[in-house]
């Protein structure tokens, strides 16, 4: 094996990629505990994955999970990102790990509001119309920031060929984004992963 087969390889996800970022999940971000979610439900745990997007050994991680996920159910794109703030570290990630592989796909970061200055864009970064994108999200409990991010990417010209989200809640976000977007929703971690049930 040569170098740069042997680096090749390195960069792309394995089962021991999965088991780690899951393992550094249940470590860094599942609270458990009454909380209030931004949907103003209550839970039993909370979910922060920013410690997990934001951290310097489950980052490359996120991304290269993202992105074999992506890949293995045939979801072609060009850009992935969704609304600030919780998809801008996993739209990056994704980036990252697919340049890694030498595949350009960009990222964009998509602003609960279009500015009232400058360009007046709502989603900043490279032009995603008529490209192929995937809206991205960390975690989700009622579809509500994927939805509002799919809107506006759709609004910038955007062709959004799925939502992938990284750990889902199972509260009803993927079915709610599927019926209403029309796109496949697609989740790397379930609840029940982190004994959530």
């Amino acid at each position: 094996m040569t170098a740069s087969a042997s680096f090749a390889s390195a960069l792309m996800p394995t089962d021991d990629d999965a088991t780690r970022l899951r393992d550094l999940i249940d470590e860094l971000a599942v609270m458990r505990g009454r909380v209030t979610l931004s949907s103003g439900k209550e839970a039993d745990y909370y979910v922060d994955l920013r410690r997990v997007t934001l951290h310097h050994e489950a980052a490359p991680l996120v991304g290269r999970i993202m992105l074999r996920m992506l890949d293995d159910a045939g979801i072609s794109f060009a850009a992935a990102g969704g609304l600030t703030m919780g998809a801008d570290p996993v739209g990056t990630a994704l980036l990252h790990a697919a340049a890694s592989q030498g595949r350009g796909i960009d990222s964009f970061v998509v602003r609960k509001a279009a500015k009232s200055y400058g360009m007046g864009r709502q989603v900043e970064g490279p032009d995603i119309a008529g490209r192929p994108v995937v809206v991205l999200e960390d975690t989700s409990t009622t579809g509500g920031s994927a939805l509002t991010a799919v809107d506006a990417v759709r609004a910038a010209g955007g062709e959004v060929q799925a939502v992938a989200i990284i750990v889902d809640r199972d509260t009803g976000a993927k079915e709610r984004i599927e019926a209403e977007a029309e796109v496949p929703c697609l989740y790397a971690y379930s609840k029940t992963d982190f004994g959530l049930d």
